[in-house]
This record gives structure tokens, C-alpha cells and sequence, in this order.
């Protein structure tokens, strides 16, 4: 399959399953192309940026403030800066006390609503394998739960599952693969798409019309970011696509889960912390071996 427009030639290298059929239109993935285009660059300029980080640490340097964090520290706020509000949580997402992650496969999609879990955090990242039906499935699972339509019967027993009506069902968020991934099967121009602009185009561009009608809106949880400067990637990335499709600005809400303790220096007083064992733990696994035990720290304290 192939799209053209004036400037962006955007090519799908797989088959045409009939989940990408219904999936991969012209127009969606006219939007993907607009998007990789738009960002391929910064993106890949950013994971320069890790490799560079990366090489400081291997040579001994350890993470710090930036010359920016360092001097906002001692900076008198103006009366406005004082007064700044970021913009409103939307009620359906003020309680998340429960949330749960799982893969984008049909079955699960609809136990996760089902679930009674404040959040079902639909994830294309560390759950899925992203193998090409698995990705193009996943998307119209997606779709699907989004429109009310999707049920799923199980060959073996012919059990059939389906959202429970007149039940509180979990808020929908998804998780579009990490800044590092790309889409193998589809390139833009010649170059290999964004694995996150893939996900996040293709939902966004096939939803964010029907969640604002039902009065909700597109939420994504970003993983695996390591600067602020990657955050702003994002950021512009949202504020373009609202622009494409016509949608207010504001529309989509996004969670960002600090996960390598890099960001923690970079990032101080910005954003919530999350941290478990195994994020720690791999993060160490990089490390230089003398490095260990300035990093380690206990989870109580993080």
C-alpha cells in the first residue's frame, strides 16, 4: 500500500490484513505521514542526545542539574508565573487510585473495561508484541471499545464477552510505543516511521472524534522518556495533531511515568516520580559498576 501527498510518500511493507484494511485508510495514514515528517528529525536528534548522555556516563560523570534548573532554583517569581495553573483533570480521570495495564488483543481490551479498575491503560509498549496484526488488531480492538461495539467469542467454547451494561466501565488510556521503537513496516519518505507516531496517529486519528461526543477525550500514558526536551516532543506533537483534525487544543491528556533516575536530576520539582524495583534495576544494569552505589537509593526515599 502506498499514499502520496504533495511532499509526504508514505509506503506500508506488509499485508493487507483486513484489520489494516479497515485501519491503514488513506487518509489515517496521510496523518501518520504528516506527523513523522513533521517530527522525524527532533526525534532521532533526541536519541543522539541519549547516546551522547549515555557516553558521559560511561566515562565517570554522574547526573546533576542542568545550568537552566540550576538557576531557576534562586529565580523570583513574577505575579503570573505565581498564579499559574496547568489545565483541569477531567473529572472521569480525578479518581485513579486503581489502574491496570494489559496487551491491545481483543479479550483483554474487553476484561480490562470490564474490570471495575478506576483505568485500563491500553499498552502497545511492554505488553504487546509488535508483531503487524497484532498492531493493526489492536488498533481496531480499540477502536471498537471506543464505539461501544466491540464483543469477542472464544473459539474453543463459544463463551461470548463483552462490556457489561449499566456498569461503570474503566477509563481508556493508551500506551503508544517508546520514543527508541519504529514501525518497521511502514516508512515515510524512505525512512523508517516512528513506532510511537504510529500508535498514537492511528488512535488518535480514528477516535478522538467519538470520545468528544461521548463527552471523554484521547489519554495516553508516555513511557520511557528522558528528558524534558522529549516531554516538549510530545507536547508539540499534540498540539499539532489537534490542529490537523480540528479538535480544541487541551483535547488529549497525557501521563508521563518517569522510569531512568537521569530524568529525576533533569526533572526536579516538575513531575511526579514513579519508581519500582525493575525500573531501578535496569537502570542500574547500565551503569558503570562504580556508579552502583551512588545511584542505589531505597524506595521509601524515592
Amino acid at each position: 500500500m502506498e499514499v502520496r501527498s504533495i511532499s509526504i510518500n508514505v509506503e506500508v511493507h506488509a499485508p493487507i490484513c483486513a484489520a489494516a484494511a479497515e485501519m491503514l485508510t488513506p487518509d489515517a495514514l496521510r496523518f501518520v505521514g504528516f506527523l513523522c515528517h513533521k517530527f522525524e528529525d527532533r526525534r532521532r536528534a533526541l536519541l543522539n542526545a541519549r547516546i551522547s548522555r549515555a557516553t558521559e556516563f560511561d566515562s565517570g560523570a554522574t547526573p546533576h542539574l542542568s545550568h537552566h534548573h540550576q538557576h531557576t532554583h534562586t529565580y523570583t517569581y513574577t505575579h503570573n508565573e505565581q498564579t499559574w495553573k496547568c489545565a483541569a483533570i477531567p473529572e472521569e480521570l480525578q479518581d485513579r487510585r486503581v489502574e491496570i495495564t494489559g496487551p491491545v488483543d481483543r479479550k483483554m481490551v474487553i476484561n480490562g473495561l470490564n474490570s471495575q479498575a478506576n483505568v485500563y491503560m491500553a499498552d502497545f509498549e511492554d505488553s504487546t508484541s509488535p508483531t503487524w496484526s497484532n498492531l493493526t488488531e489492536g488498533q481496531r480492538n480499540l477502536r471498537d471499545a471506543v464505539k461501544g461495539t466491540i464483543t469477542y467469542t472464544n473459539p474453543s467454547n463459544g463463551k461470548v464477552y463483552a462490556p457489561k451494561k449499566g456498569k461503570q466501565q474503566a477509563i481508556l488510556m493508551v500506551r503508544p510505543r517508546g520514543w527508541h521503537l519504529e514501525e518497521a513496516h511502514v516508512t515515510v519518505n524512505g525512512r523508517t516511521a516512528s513506532a510511537s507516531l504510529f500508535d498514537f496517529g492511528l488512535y488518535f486519528f480514528h477516535n478522538v472524534h467519538s470520545l468528544i461526543r461521548k463527552k471523554s477525550g484521547p489519554y495516553f500514558y508516555l513511557p520511557k522518556l528522558e528528558t524534558h526536551h522529549e516531554a516538549r516532543l510530545w507536547n508539540d506533537v499534540f498540539v499539532s495533531a489537534q490542529k490537523y483534525l480540528g479538535v480544541p487544543q487541551g483535547t488529549i491528556k497525557a501521563t508521563v511515568l518517569i522510569e531512568v533516575s537521569d530524568k529525576i536530576f533533569r526533572n526536579a520539582g516538575k513531575v511526579n516520580v514513579g519508581s519500582s524495583f525493575f525500573d531501578q534495576f535496569f537502570f542500574l544494569f547500565f551503569l558503570p559498576i562504580d556508579h552502583h552505589r551512588r545511584f542505589r537509593n531505597g524506595r521509601n526515599i524515592v
